[in-house]
């Protein structure tokens, strides 16, 4: 990883875990106090999470000269696929698989953290005038 790769990822880690503690205090509350299920509390929690996410990635991780228009449009809809394959994996991992939810969403937390920084680095806030190898 080249240098200011692995800064920008350093400070997207960063950034990602306010919406992970979003995430999961919405995981916990909805799993031990509403009784919802795993799967739909990360749901919930991973949308809330984004929105901050968001908002910081923006500014401050990529600091992107896009408007909000292309940058949300690109960060959201990359986030959605994010959506679906960490709670696609909550259901499988504790609802078909049994695990302790805690630890099915750590693996789902790392394997989107690799895919949203992927995405989000090469595609939702590339500047534009910066062109891929």
């Amino acid at each position: 990883m080249s240098h200011s790769l692995h800064h920008q990822f350093l400070r997207f880690a960063a950034v990602g875990a306010s919406g992970t503690a979003v995430q999961y205090s919405v995981l916990w509350g909805g799993v031990e106090w509403a009784g919802i299920s795993a799967a739909a509390a990360s749901g919930i929690g991973y949308i809330l999470g984004s929105v901050v996410n968001y908002l910081l990635n923006y500014f401050f991780t990529f600091k992107s000269d896009k408007g909000h228009g292309e940058a949300a449009s690109k960060y959201f809809t990359l986030l959605g696929i994010g959506w679906c394959i960490n709670t696609g994996l909550m259901w499988l991992l504790v609802h078909q698989l049994g695990w302790y939810y805690w630890l099915a969403q750590v693996l789902a937390t790392g394997i989107g953290l690799v895919w949203n920084f992927a995405g989000s680095r090469w595609w939702a806030f590339k500047p534009a005038s910066v062109t891929t190898k």
